[in-house]
């Protein structure tokens, strides 16, 4: 799960990004105001804050570098981008398999027991 987190203006904005199953969630102060799936290279969302304002947030992935990006706009005014590289999708894919491999070992285990 890739984690961008904003603090704007007293209201904490997360945008949670599974690299897996292409969910995605925005946050606003600990609360899910969008959710949606994606397996492309590129997606927004539209949100409100808390004193009416629109929000937009943009998560890209260089294709070339495999680097993450989510961009965030106030009010179609660019206002931060942050960045999350390689290694670090590589650790979740990692911890991902090992997850998977420990669960299967598992399975089999209990299937050779009984």
């Amino acid at each position: 799960m890739t984690s961008f987190k904003y603090h704007l203006n007293q209201e904490k904005i997360e945008l949670l990004a599974s690299d897996w199953i292409g969910l995605e969630r925005v946050l606003v102060n600990d609360k899910i105001v969008s959710t949606k799936v994606n397996f492309g290279q590129r997606s927004t969302h539209k949100i409100e804050l808390k004193n009416g304002k629109p929000c937009r947030l943009q998560l890209l992935i260089d294709p070339q570098t495999e680097q993450l990006t989510c961009r965030l706009y106030k009010q179609n005014e660019f206002i931060a981008s942050l960045k999350q590289g390689k290694q670090s999708l590589l650790s979740s894919k990692t911890f991902f398999e090992a997850s998977i491999m420990l669960a299967c070992m598992s399975s089999l285990g209990l299937y050779w027991l009984s």
